[in-house]
């Protein structure tokens, strides 16, 4: 399982990678993996407001349909349009080409709660 050691993690399965101001959100090779194959993801608008722990779209896969939820607060600044025709990045390529949100975090020691790379595989390992 692909783990990059520059990016934070929450228990939800979603990664964030802090790029200067800004966050770009996506979710971890774990989740994808666990989801199956990838046919739909919805995904907010430029401009919504995103709180930690609330639902902020979902993804669709052959199985199930699974939240997204907010790993910070904050406003949504860039969405991955490209995910509407190519879902399948999501388990093509989850921290490349499937991130989702690009966000300004309206409270950035949000960021400091989240897991590191080694946390957030213990708690795999757990469960």
């Amino acid at each position: 399982m692909n783990l990059p050691e520059d990016l934070r993690y929450s228990e939800e399965h979603e990664w964030v990678k802090v790029e200067g101001d800004k966050v770009r959100i996506g979710i971890t090779d774990h989740a994808q993996d666990e989801l199956g194959d990838i046919v739909f993801v919805e995904l907010p608008e430029v401009g919504d407001e995103l709180a930690v722990d609330d639902p902020f779209g979902s993804v669709e896969s052959v199985k199930t349909v699974s939240e997204l939820y907010a790993p910070i607060s904050g406003k949504v600044v860039e969405v991955n349009e490209e995910l509407d025709d190519s879902p399948e990045y999501v388990n093509e390529s989850p921290y490349e080409k499937a991130w989702m949100v690009v966000v300004e975090p309206s409270d950035s020691s949000q960021i400091d709660k989240l897991m590191t790379a080694a946390n957030y595989q213990a708690m795999l390992e757990e469960d």
